[in-house]
């Protein structure tokens, strides 16, 4: 970093000038530089000009793609600590669910704390800002895991959206998931308003934000998602769940409840813009048009679409039907891997192959990445490169050999495969300097969450 103090000027802003290229996410020309002050991007400097603002530093970004911080809507961090797990290989959604329910019921604080460090650092080494984590595994030996979350987070220093999900459907009474891993719906409603109160900051500068995420529908009953819709209205926060995802759902929900999800979802009143679905793959015509109507937010996941064979979600045609669609890695143990930017040219090659090599760009794959989330998620402050907004940024260099001989380097950046940013900025505070994490230790956390991981397979043949 090449950092100038300029004299007799009384400002704090900082002036990152001359990027090899700068994408907006928007129509602004941000050719020559952006201009931050606290916490917000206060100019824009265009191509060929110098600020108008008076600033004190400079950070010299002749080497660097400029992108707004990547955006990821849908994760499960404690999944980390499950990667390439031999007993889930090789399975599609349901058996590979079952194979893990009886591992991760033996997750406990530690484990939680660890994984959760793990994932935040991973992401936001990979250019992403901001962060939803569905946690929905709660047990006896993990009444708060959400507590943890919030802790582990606040280390790490991404924005984080954590759901406070729930199981009340158990194979005894017809769910998916062991009777062990399920709570009652008064005790999901009663944690579901403490952490609301004690966690949920609704202001623009907002670094954690609570929502509600009842798992699935093979996993919950009507009721708590009917009361849950109801407890996200009170407190004005959003609601989460995995919907569309296979067609074994389908089949669980016409014969569980003699409806088709979407039909479902209208019954138990989740048909509104609060809310936002993971996956988001099988559904009919009719039903992306109703998704559409009520703008629900459907968060992509192609990594883990493509690994357990669920499908291909079709994003633009629920982008014109009128619903926000964003992008998430989705679970470690179902893509193996928490890399945003590598979600990115995921998608970009799923959605190629989907709709055709010329209707879905580089360009596509970034602006889901970044504004498609940022709406799934409620953030407008956030997901672009834009004065007033928050300086969430992530810098790439394009100097390693996978990106020689490149001709336009924002495309390079998604088609050569990028990975790794070099800096990364949340609210105009440098996170990530040279790929290194500036408040962590990231051997300490592998070291610590290794250690988790070999506890939570132990405990499982103990």
């Amino acid at each position: 970093m090449n950092t100038t103090l300029v004299r007799g000027i009384a400002s704090d802003a900082t002036w990152i000038k001359h990027p090899l290229a700068c994408w907006t996410g928007n129509s602004h020309d941000a050719g020559n530089g952006i201009v931050i002050r606290g916490s917000r991007i206060v100019e824009l400097v265009a191509r060929g000009q110098e600020p108008q603002t008076l600033y004190q530093h400079t950070f010299d970004a002749s080497g660097h793609v400029v992108l707004p911080g990547l955006i990821n809507c849908h994760h499960h961090f404690y999944q980390t600590l499950t990667r390439a797990l031999p007993a889930a290989l090789n399975k599609e959604l349901f058996p590979w669910l079952q194979a893990l329910y009886p591992v991760w019921a033996n997750l406990d604080d530690d484990a939680i704390f660890a994984s959760t460090q793990l994932a935040l650092s991973e992401l936001l080494l990979s250019g992403c800002t901001t962060t939803a984590d569905h946690h929905y595994v709660f047990s006896s030996i993990m009444p708060h895991a959400i507590d943890v979350q919030v802790a582990a987070a606040e280390a790490i220093g991404n924005r984080v959206t954590l759901t406070r999900g729930s199981m009340s459907l158990g194979q005894s009474a017809g769910g998916l998931p062991p009777d062990s891993v399920v709570e009652s719906d008064a005790q999901i409603l009663s944690e579901s308003e403490r952490l609301i109160r004690a966690y949920h900051d609704a202001t623009e500068e907002s670094r954690c934000q609570i929502a509600l995420a009842p798992c699935s529908p093979f996993s919950v009953t009507p009721d708590l998602m009917r009361e849950t819709a109801k407890l996200a209205q009170q407190k004005n926060v959003l609601l989460h769940t995995h919907l569309g995802e296979t067609e074994d759902e389908n089949t669980f929900c016409l014969k569980k409840f003699g409806q088709r999800p979407v039909d479902y979802l209208g019954d138990v009143g989740w048909l509104n813009d609060r809310v936002w679905l993971a996956h988001g793959i099988h559904f009919n015509d009719e039903e992306v048009q109703r998704l559409g109507h009520a703008c629900i937010g459907v968060c992509h996941c192609p990594s883990s679409n493509m690994l357990l064979a669920s499908g291909m979600c079709c994003t633009l045609d629920l982008q014109k039907a009128g619903a926000p669609v964003g992008l998430g890695v989705d679970g470690s143990a179902s893509n193996d891997g928490s890399n945003m930017m590598q979600e990115v040219r995921q998608a970009m090659l799923l959605q190629k192959l989907r709709y055709g090599a010329a209707q879905f760009s580089h360009l596509d794959a970034l602006a889901m990445a970044t504004q498609g989330s940022a709406r799934l998620l409620h953030r407008p402050e956030l997901g672009e490169i834009a004065v007033g907004k928050q300086a969430d940024l992530a810098l790439f260099c394009l100097d390693e050999p996978r990106f020689s001989g490149y001709g336009d380097a924002l495309a390079a950046l998604v088609l050569c495969g990028a990975h790794k940013a070099d800096y990364v900025m949340v609210g105009g505070e440098w996170k990530v300097k040279q790929g290194t994490l500036l408040e962590q230790d990231i051997h300490e956390i592998v070291a610590r969450h290794t250690h988790a991981a070999k506890q939570l397979t132990r405990r499982l043949t103990a």
